[in-house]
């Protein structure tokens, strides 16, 4: 009876005092180019808190953030890498090694100063409008990640979706299998800065146009709580729109005015059970020189300690099982 009794207690200490299965946890990480520093800082609490994180879902550049995490990468490292790259150059398809001639060639792609100006027409996946392929991004992303093949992202170290929005059907598109490198380059397509890319009957541009914190997509997967870093600074309300009936430019003015993503986005922020948001006024989606990036960084955490607390909070709760009745 007492070597019973010694089972018992040690099953209640390696599933907690209830017996209770401890919660599954969600990140979503939201999209604003490089604002997308701030939210390697915020990792770090998110680490230092001890959550375990079972789903990730990203936009735009928290989908490249996300896709690199679910495969393995930690903030540490991150922050390495985002102090480390001459992003103007990566995002801008800038070769390092013509950028002193002004003129030179290379597989039917002409640079001046290192800047792609042409190409051979070849059959590739980027099409479509876009003042840029992408190629150095994606070969960035290539280089960082164990297998460069399609795969269900499901098998990832962390389950991984990002959001991507159709330029066809101007819907909502959740990525959750193929070539990790090329889903998270889509996601991240911002429209006339980037072409397209193609990925089986869809046309995909950036997925913040319609999903910019996809904390539905977390929800979806399976996540009871879920932990949403979000980089918006203006907050708005919007009226009802349909974008599948914006035609010609009168219909695309009406969106932007109307921003329908906001209606999706201000239901989402209410349904994170931790939401953070760093303050990032006066850093813009394009602020990528070494200095602002280490200065958003250092924002995130930030705001990421002055949630510690909260997050150690929601650790406890995740472990007893039991769900916050309200936003942390």
């Amino acid at each position: 009876m007492r070597r019973i009794l010694t089972l018992l207690a040690l099953v209640c200490l390696c599933t907690g005092a209830t017996g209770s299965q401890r919660l599954k946890v969600g990140l979503v990480l939201g999209g604003g180019g490089a604002k997308g520093a701030a939210e390697v800082g915020v990792l770090k609490s998110i680490e230092e808190a001890g959550i375990p994180i079972d789903y990730i879902a990203g936009t735009s550049i928290g989908s490249i953030i996300g896709g690199l995490y679910a495969n393995g990468y930690r903030a540490a490292t991150l922050d390495s890498l985002f102090r480390s790259q001459e992003w103007l150059d990566l995002l801008g398809d800038r070769k390092q090694r013509h950028r002193a001639k002004p003129i030179a060639k290379e597989e039917g792609v002409t640079y001046v100063f290192g800047y792609p100006v042409s190409r051979k027409k070849k059959h590739d996946n980027t099409s479509g409008p876009g003042v840029f392929h992408g190629d150095n991004i994606m070969e960035f992303l290539d280089s960082l990640i164990e297998f460069c093949d399609s795969t269900n992202f499901d098998s990832l170290a962390i389950p991984f979706r990002c959001v991507a929005t159709d330029a066809k059907s101007r819907t909502e598109v959740v990525l959750d299998r193929g070539k990790l490198s090329q889903a998270m380059r889509a996601s991240m397509a911002i429209p006339g800065a980037y072409k397209p890319v193609a990925i089986g009957p869809y046309v995909l541009y950036d997925g913040g146009l319609l999903n910019n914190l996809p904390v539905d997509v977390a929800l979806e997967m399976g996540a009871d709580v879920v932990i949403a870093i979000d980089l918006t600074q203006n907050k708005h309300e919007t009226r009802d729109f349909d974008l599948r009936e914006a035609t010609g430019i009168g219909g695309l003015l009406n969106w932007v005015v109307s921003r329908p993503d906001l209606k999706k986005y201000n239901e989402n922020v209410k349904r994170a059970d931790v939401y953070i948001n760093p303050q990032l006024k006066g850093y813009s989606a394009t602020s990528f020189n070494g200095d602002k990036i280490s200065e958003m960084i250092a924002i995130g955490e930030a705001a990421g300690k002055a949630r510690l607390k909260t997050l150690k909070k929601l650790r406890k709760l995740i472990y007893k099982g039991v769900k916050p009745q309200h936003p942390l």
